[in-house]
């Protein structure tokens, strides 16, 4: 598929997501929320005043993270419109929700402190401009906190990328490619970023932290 198929058939697969993506009818996505506890440990290792959601859906880690920390400034962005619309729904204080695209962020430079990304970015078909949109995004010293999906095994990487995601597509999802710890790191460096934590989790997670210098 083109980028902009893979877009189409994301924006049309989180459409039909969003009103029961924070229910128990999530289906496959209610294991999204395993990483919402990963992200509030690494957030809270470091002070942070501006935090960018890239993929944010419904925004169920921007709610936590204005419950746990009311005083800061939140923005989400996600490609799909009907995400966002659930999520202005909630109506939060603070909260700014942006219909956009994570390869090219439309914010300006050096304006957050973290940018989070959680299950999102193994759907963006040009996936290097996102980390470099997210180093121009980030204040210098700032930090990118990701999570994915990822393998420890070479070969289990090989059948996620040549199996799973083929078949994955033919059902209407929009994933483009599962990553590798090199791979993550390659792309870190093009862009700018120091990758300083990389993790295979259990239920083959990633957690990957790298930071702008």
């Amino acid at each position: 598929m083109s980028s902009i198929e893979y877009k189409k058939v994301s924006i049309a697969e989180f459409s039909k997501a969003a009103e029961v993506y924070e229910t128990d009818q999530a289906g496959v996505y209610k294991m999204c929320k395993k990483d919402y506890p990963d992200v509030l440990a690494e957030l809270e290792k470091e002070e942070f005043n501006d935090l960018l959601d890239c993929g944010c859906g419904t925004a169920p880690m921007l709610t936590l993270l204005k419950e746990k920390y009311p005083d800061k400034r939140y923005t989400g962005i996600d490609l799909t419109p009907k995400m966002i619309e659930v999520a202005r729904a909630k109506h939060m204080q603070g909260v700014e929700l942006v219909v956009g695209d994570c390869e090219n962020l439309p914010f300006e430079d050096n304006s957050f402190d973290a940018v989070i990304c959680c299950q999102s970015f193994h759907h963006y078909p040009n996936v290097q401009d996102f980390f470099n949109s997210v180093y121009r995004v980030l204040r210098p010293g700032g930090r990118l906190v990701l999570r994915d999906m990822t393998a420890k095994s070479p070969v289990m990487l090989w059948l996620m990328n040549h199996v799973e995601v083929p078949l994955i597509n033919l059902t209407g999802h929009g994933d483009v490619h599962v990553y590798s710890k090199k791979e993550v790191e390659a792309l870190c460096d093009k862009a700018g970023l120091k990758m300083e934590l990389f993790e295979a989790r259990g239920f083959f997670r990633l957690h990957c932290v790298a930071r702008k210098p």
